[in-house]
């Protein structure tokens, strides 16, 4: 089984949100600020999420401050403000480090397995995208400048579905 499984990040809450139950799924994990330039990308995630959740699409963000200090807020707030402002249904953890000696372990994975452009291992700026098959493989990378629609048609032949 693949180590993404065995990945067990914190919510919001603080309780453990473990990925063991995510396999078989296709998973698109996002590094998330509530006060950046590409903020308005919530709107597209969560058309793709509602669009293709029932065929097995998970979306999961991660708030991080460390680009810009473009997420300031606590949990509670950007949880209430994605909601509010972008009508977001997929979960949305607790707030964490992408870079750095205290990146969350999540972060640790997808990086070592997947390089940014130039081989850059770190993440540069929020909303650096990551989509991981059914396997617990992660297939690619994509930066903030990727727009969530771009990545339907690789949702869609991951999910086995006829491209659109």
């Amino acid at each position: 089984m693949s180590q993404f499984y065995s990945l067990t990040p914190t919510d919001r809450d603080g309780n453990q949100f473990p990925f063991a139950p995510l396999n078989g799924k296709v998973v698109l994990i996002i590094n998330v600020a509530s006060h950046c330039a590409f903020t308005p990308q919530y709107k597209e995630l969560e058309y793709i999420y509602e669009k293709y959740k029932t065929s097995g699409l998970e979306i999961i963000a991660f708030p991080c401050g460390q680009f810009g200090n473009q997420e300031i807020e606590k949990d509670e707030a950007i949880n209430k403000f994605c909601q509010n402002k972008f009508g977001v249904t997929f979960p949305i953890l607790h707030k964490v480090c992408c870079n750095g000696p205290k990146q969350d372990p999540v972060y640790k994975f997808l990086k070592k397995s997947v390089s940014g452009k130039f081989g850059i291992k770190m993440i540069k700026w929020n909303f650096e995208k990551f989509l991981i098959d059914k396997n617990g493989q992660v297939v690619e990378r994509f930066s903030c400048m990727t727009r969530p629609l771009e990545i339907v048609p690789l949702i869609e032949e991951l999910l086995g579905q006829p491209r659109t």
